[in-house]
């Protein structure tokens, strides 16, 4: 697994502290950024900056948490062009966080392989 995409130490640190709920604090992660991603591509769409920055916020710290931080970034750098309610900048980042989640679910479910 790449550390570039996820940080090893982070799951490990996840996994002791979760234990048994380790595989569904994956999975649970998985479907929640989906979510999260939908409410940024709604809010994008819609043209409303303060709904981008929260949301682009909240999958920072999700993302930061569960050990992606290339993700995480991306989702900062998204929600400060919202901050600056800079909106032409944000198409270009929502692709890239789409691109970048794409290979941290393909390594996410790769970890969960080995809890089945």
């Amino acid at each position: 697994m790449s550390d570039s995409h996820l940080d090893q130490a982070v799951l490990a640190s996840l996994q002791d502290v979760m234990g048994a709920e380790y595989p569904v604090l994956l999975d649970t992660f998985l479907v929640d950024s989906d979510e999260r991603q939908r409410h940024i591509l709604e809010a994008c769409e819609a043209g409303d900056a303060q709904a981008l920055r929260l949301a682009a916020h909240s999958f920072k710290g999700s993302c930061s948490n569960m050990g992606a931080p290339m993700l995480a970034v991306l989702c900062r750098q998204l929600e400060e062009a919202a901050r600056r309610e800079r909106l032409d900048e944000a198409p270009d980042l929502i692709e890239q966080i789409g691109r970048e989640f794409a290979i941290v679910r393909i390594l996410l479910k790769s970890e969960r392989q080995r809890y089945r």
